[in-house]
């Protein structure tokens, strides 16, 4: 009778927990609220432009427009960034500064929720902010497709990914990219149904929709997302232009480790993806 308890007990507060991860499954995906914020003057871009993009929806997403470092004429290229989901804009004044091209301008935008942009973040309307991004590029700064390269690292390799195989666009950036929500729930929730995790960030199935090339970067100890993500990526997307390896990087210190040798890397790619030949 006590063992019939106790099984009892447990069976329920196994349910219980799935039941919690199942309401938390956006909490877990997209763990900050606010965080840093702030127009790009007060880190270090003084040509730098703080930007409102209104969503379909009506949600209005934050961030900054650093155009070219260098005096060029409109339209100017544009590398469309979509950070991780513990990073806001102006917490990457340092790396986006390093990453951006000498004759292209670069766009990040803070998720619903981050900074100070207004809603809630979800899958779905992350996909929705990268709709808004692209047609924002085009409407505001005349960016022709064949001149946008998105970049996305680990969360913001799902809309990175969407907005690459809903749009026709010059090249995609992946670093520390996933399958899908279910795969990274069997990875860090294994004991827990994989369907908890939602259906939304099918960057597998996704990526095969692909139709420009792709560069991939990730740390071969990578505890967060295992690299044999990024090459399963790789592997169903019809171009890829690379599979960047930084050695003993884990999951929060590709920037540290990849140092000049990165920021390079994705620079020449954006340099060739759109052509660049000022």
């Amino acid at each position: 009778m006590a063992v019939a308890r106790i099984i009892g007990l447990l069976a329920g507060a196994y349910a219980a927990a799935c039941v919690v991860l199942y309401l938390m499954r956006n909490r877990i995906v997209f763990p900050l609220r606010g965080g840093p914020a702030g127009p790009p003057q007060r880190f270090g871009f003084p040509k730098g432009e703080s930007v409102t993009i209104k969503t379909d929806d009506g949600a209005r997403l934050t961030g900054w427009l650093l155009p070219p470092p260098e005096p060029l004429p409109k339209p100017w290229p544009a590398l469309l960034w979509f950070h991780g989901n513990g990073e806001t804009v102006a917490g990457l004044a340092s790396v986006l500064r390093a990453f951006q091209h000498p004759h292209a301008a670069l766009l990040a935008l803070d998720y619903r929720g981050y900074g100070t942009s207004t809603g809630r973040p979800t899958p779905a309307n992350a996909a929705r902010d990268a709709a808004a991004a692209i047609a924002w590029l085009r409407a505001h700064l005349d960016v022709f497709p064949e001149h946008i390269v998105v970049y996305g690292r680990s969360v913001g390799s799902g809309p990175a990914i969407q907005a690459a195989a809903t749009h026709h666009v010059a090249g995609l950036v992946l670093e520390s990219a996933f399958t899908s929500l279910p795969a990274m729930a069997r990875v860090h929730f294994r004991i827990f149904p994989s369907f908890l995790a939602g259906a939304g960030f099918d960057n597998l199935g996704a990526i095969a929709r692909v139709a420009c090339p792709v560069l991939f970067v990730h740390g071969d100890h990578d505890r967060t997302i295992p690299i044999p993500m990024g090459r399963a990526l790789a592997k169903r997307a019809p171009l890829v232009h690379e599979f960047w390896v930084i050695p003993r990087a884990d999951h929060n210190d590709t920037y540290g480790l990849g140092g000049e040798a990165y920021a390079m890397r994705v620079r020449q790619f954006t340099e060739r993806a759109t052509a660049v030949t000022w």
